[in-house]
């Protein structure tokens, strides 16, 4: 029982109660007091620095995670970590292809509409300046002689084999 009363008398000079001057030199009271401060100040701090840990493997996981869902090679699948990062190069390198491709059409198609602008401006300068009646009359009329060229052309071809047809002996230009 003197042992516990000793502990017990310990612990509250420990506490800071029932300390008399005579009763425990004031350093070691203070160096008791610093030891366990220090004890729960050190083990405050490595679950402080465990919890903080934690936190960050749950958010590279999460990350991992998150970049796996956005892969359409990988998604809904189990990937390791070293696989998923392959894929989304991969992933990321396709893009980047189909992306310059996409911006060479852009370009083709701009220069177009650049080239249909200029003619849409042309022939509206043509138009106002009556020079369009003129062109159509003169495509109307290219086309006319062409449409009767043909007709001529057709007319002698079938003159040329009537002929050939009651003369046996002429062979006819082919």
């Amino acid at each position: 029982m003197s042992l516990d009363l000793d502990l017990d008398q310990f612990n509250d000079h420990l506490n800071g109660t029932n300390i008399g001057v005579d009763d425990v030199d004031s350093q070691d009271v203070d160096m008791g007091l610093n030891m366990r401060n220090n004890g729960q100040n050190q083990a405050e701090k490595r679950a402080h620095h465990n919890a903080l840990e934690r936190k960050r493997r749950d958010h590279i996981k999460g990350s991992f995670s998150d970049l796996r869902d956005v892969i359409p090679s990988l998604k809904g699948e189990k990937a390791s970590r070293a696989h998923v990062l392959k894929a989304a190069t991969d992933f990321i390198r396709n893009m980047k292809t189909k992306n310059q491709q996409h911006q060479k059409s852009i370009e083709e198609l701009k220069r177009h509409n650049a080239s249909i602008e200029l003619q849409t401006r042309l022939l509206e300068r043509v138009k106002e300046t009556g020079q369009y009646t003129r062109h159509i009359n003169n495509h109307h009329e290219h086309e006319q002689r062409i449409k009767i060229e043909s007709e001529l052309n057709g007319i002698q071809i079938t003159r040329n084999l009537l002929t050939n047809e009651n003369n046996p002996s002429i062979i006819p230009h082919t």
